[in-house]
């Protein structure tokens, strides 16, 4: 579901639409005032009226709708269902050399299952703002492992997804092994500053909220990265088996920051 952010839409449509076809994939626009994409012609698009309220009382709302067409899907015969925002990427690992549909063909879900998180940053002096016609790996190469974004995105039946699809009711959750969840919102200090500018946000309690999720651009500015290969090893078991003393059905790092440079075999996926 989406309210006007075509930047990251139409990497998303691309993205998925190749991975498992443009016909299968289902957005929501969250306000009748947006205008419908014209560069998806084959996706199943509505324009709903807006959820309106305050960042989380909107939240709530919105994630209880994807809920329900989820399980519309399941009605319809899908077998798994996939839930995200606009700016978050389900990546296989490419050393498998097999993509997103095989890779969940071949895997096991057990009610839902997550990537390890990647939350996508920018080391400030380094890399410069997005340029257009280029993979958003291929000019970012920084990340903190988090766990905010260790989401059960996949789900194999109807269930009912927290807020921000951070986890589902009353289930515990799985991350599966070579698969990322790269979330892309907060790496361009540029598209940061414009959104803090944005009355739409503002009015709906976002300010905050934007500022606090830029301090990944500050850790992938000054701390050291850590190679990749050991570093998400040690990450996903840690956040398999610990828990945050609030939410036993999330995962957790015990505060840790792990920041980690990207391998160079991502740079073309997304």
């Amino acid at each position: 579901m989406v309210r006007n952010d075509d930047f990251f839409l139409r990497r998303w449509t691309a993205y998925y639409g190749s991975q498992i076809g443009e016909e299968n994939l289902y957005i929501l626009l969250d306000g009748k005032d947006q205008p419908v994409p014209d560069w998806c012609p084959n996706a199943n698009i509505e324009a709903r009226e807006r959820v309106e309220g305050k960042v989380v009382a909107s939240d709530k709302g919105r994630i209880e709708l994807l809920s329900d067409l989820a399980a519309k899907l399941f009605a319809d015969g899908y077998e798994l269902v996939i839930g995200c925002d606009a700016d978050e990427f389900l990546v296989v690992d490419p050393a498998l050399g097999i993509g997103l549909t095989e890779y969940l063909s071949k895997t096991p879900v057990r009610g839902s299952l997550s990537g390890l998180g990647i939350d996508v940053g920018q080391k400030i002096d380094e890399e410069g703002d997005f340029k257009d016609g280029e993979s958003f790996l291929s000019q970012r190469h920084y990340a903190e492992i988090g766990t905010r974004y260790t989401k059960t995105v996949v789900i194999s039946e109807p269930l009912r997804w927290g807020s921000g699809f951070h986890r589902v009711k009353g289930r515990n959750f799985h991350i599966g092994k070579d698969l990322y969840l790269f979330h892309f919102g907060y790496c361009d200090l540029g598209r940061i500053k414009a959104r803090f500018s944005d009355a739409d946000r503002a009015a709906a309690g976002w300010t905050k909220h934007l500022k606090k999720r830029s301090r990944t651009i500050r850790h992938c500015t000054k701390l050291k990265a850590r190679k990749w290969e050991p570093t998400v090893r040690f990450a996903r078991f840690l956040a398999t088996v610990c828990r945050p003393p609030y939410a036993w059905n999330k995962p957790a790092l015990l505060g840790m920051i792990l920041v980690v440079r990207i391998p160079q075999r991502f740079q073309n996926i997304v």
